[in-house]
Parts: structure tokens; C-alpha cells; sequence
């Protein structure tokens, strides 16, 4: 079995593969500062409460775009789990080759959601996923990752309103019943969902005009995707699994024998 760890700026996402089906999944906390025997502890206990044991894991592969995490989070699974874990970045086969100006500058989980999308789905794909930031990258036929978009997420924007200005309430993000909200925090849901509603469905239909692929798959992802995802007709897919999977088929790649 496989596990693939996707460090985020607001989760850490662990999913465990045997083979290509994703059999558990389990979520740690990125902003609380962990020693590695604390990620260890951690990991095993969520390991055992899945009824899975560490001897099962044979190979890691970590994705991360928090760096100062790392150091602790690969000793705990040198340590606990005793294995070095494969990172995601230059030197490893994707299947994806990236012509932006500045490739250094994409990021490992932009990297593998394309991997994912593009191996899932094909090209030419724009995937979206939309975490603390939403990115909206594009791949082409050929597998040519050849541009990004990134834009403030729900979160951030939530967290701006309610902590910059005096007297909005900190609210659930969730779409409310009407657009024609009545009090302040329907007011503030209103906005938040139908003001991404209309960012995305602008984002795509530019991109789709300046690359000239009017039928190029839409695929989404990201923990709050499902929600933009149900009130749009321009997103085709939603994956909720599509990092994990990405990090999986790039594991598969850097291991698979000649």
C-alpha cells in the first residue's frame, strides 16, 4: 500500500492506496506545529483506528506547500513508518511538461492536480481547486502545462470580512437560500459563494476565449469545490480525490520498473 500526503497551508491529507483504489483518508491539522514524534504518534493512531497497521504501508510520497513543516513531518516517517518519503519536485517523472516562463514557480500541488486531471481526463483540461487559494491551471493535449490563475479562496476572503472590518460576525460558508439576503450573515454567505459562483465562471470562459479550446474539460477539486461545483454548468467534474490521485499515478511513474 501507498500513502500520499498532501501538505496544505490549512490541512495536511493523508490517503492510503492499495493498488489505484483509495481505501481511507485522514486529515491532521497543518497550522499546529508538530515535533516529528508528534506527527508520528499522530499518523499511527490514525493508522490503527483505521484498522491498518505500518508494516501494510510500502512506499510515501509527500506533495508540500508549506516548507516549514517538512523537516519533522519526514523524520516522523523515517521514524515511525520507515520509510524515506519521495517528494514531489524537480527530478521526478510527471508526464507533464511545464512551458510556463518561470516552471520553478508552479507549485508541487498545482503539479499534481494537473498530473491527476490530465491522466484521469485528458487534455486539453483546466483544473481548479479551490483551497485556501483557487488555481485554475491549464493543460494541454500534449501535456503542456502552459498557464495558472490564482485567486483569493472562499476561506481568505470569509476571513477578511469578518476579521478586518468591526462588526461582521465570523459564518459559515455555505450557500443561502436566496441571493436576496435579508440579514447580515445570509448577506455575507450570499456574496462569499455567488461572488466565486462568478469568478469562476468568468476565469473559464476568458481562458477558454484566449486559448481557444471552447471544449476543453473542466475538472474541480478542493474542499469547498463541491459547493461552486453544484451551481455551475462550466465545471464538468468535481474530484474530490484528485490530489491524492495525482500524487498516486506520479508515484506509480518514479517507481514503475523498465
Amino acid at each position: 500500500m501507498i500513502l500520499a500526503v498532501d501538505v496544505g497551508n490549512t490541512n495536511i491529507t493523508f490517503g492510503i492506496f492499495e493498488k489505484k483504489e483509495l481505501r481511507i483518508t485522514f486529515r491532521l491539522m497543518t497550522a499546529s506545529m508538530r515535533t516529528s514524534d508528534e506527527y508520528g504518534a499522530a499518523i499511527l493512531g490514525l493508522l490503527r483506528y483505521n484498522g491498518m497497521h505500518k508494516e501494510q504501508i510500502e512506499g510515501v510520497i509527500i506533495a508540500s506547500v508549506v516548507p516549514n513543516v517538512m523537516h519533522a513531518l519526514n523524520g516522523a516517517i523515517e521514524r515511525y513508518l520507515g520509510h524515506k518519503p519521495m517528494i514531489v519536485g524537480p527530478g521526478l517523472k510527471t508526464g507533464i511538461h511545464i512551458i510556463t516562463e518561470n516552471p520553478k514557480e508552479i507549485g508541487p500541488d498545482r503539479i499534481v492536480d494537473a498530473v491527476g486531471a490530465y491522466e484521469k481526463y485528458g487534455g486539453p483540461v483546466l483544473v481548479m481547486d479551490f483551497g485556501t487559494a483557487t488555481t485554475y491551471d491549464l493543460v494541454t493535449e500534449k501535456g503542456e502545462f502552459t498557464a495558472g490563475i490564482t485567486a483569493p479562496g472562499i476561506k481568505i476572503s470569509a476571513k477578511a470580512l469578518w476579521e478586518d472590518t468591526a462588526k461582521l460576525p465570523e459564518v459559515e460558508i455555505k450557500k443561502p437560500e436566496s441571493i436576496l439576503a435579508q440579514n447580515t450573515v445570509t448577506s455575507m454567505q450570499a456574496g462569499l459563494v455567488y461572488g466565486q459562483i462568478g469568478q469562476t465562471e468568468y476565469i473559464v470562459r476568458k481562458v477558454k476565449e484566449e486559448a481557444g479550446l471552447q471544449n476543453m474539460k473542466v475538472v474541480a477539486t478542493g474542499g469547498l469545490g463541491s459547493i461552486i461545483a453544484d451551481e455551475t454548468d462550466v465545471i464538468d467534474v468535481y474530484d474530490r480525490t484528485l490530489t491524492l490521485d495525482g500524487l498516486r499515478i506520479i508515484y506509480e511513474k518514479n517507481t514503475a520498473k523498465a
